[in-house]
């Protein structure tokens, strides 16, 4: 215990910058208060002492607002950053290695028993306000994005965003950047238009976007067409859209 003890409050100081010393990680860091109360609770829990377990649990959870149920198995070096609202359940299962930041539900989909709760590799990060739900598994070294909602597994070292969370790729940011350069184009800003926002404003302002791109797109293409038969093709005046703001008029 003392071993596991020392192993948690030496990750700490790998992944939080803020961290001072031993006794200010010891004393005031309610994810390290968190762990070691989970331990003791869950070594009650496989030996049978249900009601005690639970207990512990609740008084972690009062005393840290960190939910761990005494059923979940976490492994070594897990490390919970900040830590409010964090929500563990039963059938969880946590490799060595794993960072979770407030407000992330390791929760379940079903009132069914048995595995109901998502299983994490070593080396994953989930960030702060992401919902992983149901039996999945999320690969080893995966990134989870905050606010993100997973409902399927992930495969190992990639990294996941949206609701419902899907993998950040190259594609995707390249269809990032053109809809950005589109958005600055017509004056709007491309900050409320990322596409990874569930807000459906900012999903039909996307759509809009690639309409946009594919008429100037088709536009072009008949003006190569007509040029290439032949036939005149007139450049009609047509107002700039860069610089223009679209003004509230409220």
């Amino acid at each position: 215990m003392l071993a596991r003890l020392k192993e948690d409050i030496a990750c700490v100081f790998a992944r939080d910058p803020a961290a001072q010393s031993f006794f200010e990680v010891i004393t005031t860091y309610p994810g390290i208060h968190a762990v070691l109360i989970h331990r003791c609770s869950h070594w009650l829990w496989i030996r049978g002492y249900r009601w005690p377990a639970r207990y512990a649990s609740f008084l972690g959870r009062w005393l840290t607002g960190i939910e761990i149920h005494p059923g979940a198995e976490i492994g070594r070096r897990f490390f919970i950053d900040h830590g409010m609202g964090v929500v563990i359940g039963e059938t969880a299962i946590i490799g060595d290695d794993c960072t979770l930041y407030h407000g992330v539900t390791l929760g379940g989909t079903s009132w069914n028993k048995g595995k109901r709760h998502p299983t994490l590799g070593n080396g994953v990060v989930i960030g702060a306000g992401a919902k992983v739900l149901g039996p999945i598994e999320i690969g080893e070294g995966a990134r989870v994005g905050s606010n993100s909602v997973v409902v399927k597994s992930v495969p190992a070292g990639v990294t996941v965003v949206g609701i419902p969370a899907h993998i950040v790729d190259a594609k995707a940011k390249q269809e990032k950047a053109r809809r950005d350069a589109m958005a600055q184009k017509i004056g709007f800003d491309a900050y409320g238009a990322t596409g990874d926002m569930p807000d459906p404003i900012a999903n039909a302002i996307n759509l809009m976007l690639d309409h946009i791109h594919q008429m100037d797109k088709q536009l072009e293409d008949m003006r190569q067409t007509l040029r290439a038969a032949g036939l005149e093709c007139r450049n009609q005046s047509i107002s700039p859209l860069d610089g223009c703001q679209i003004k509230d008029k409220n």
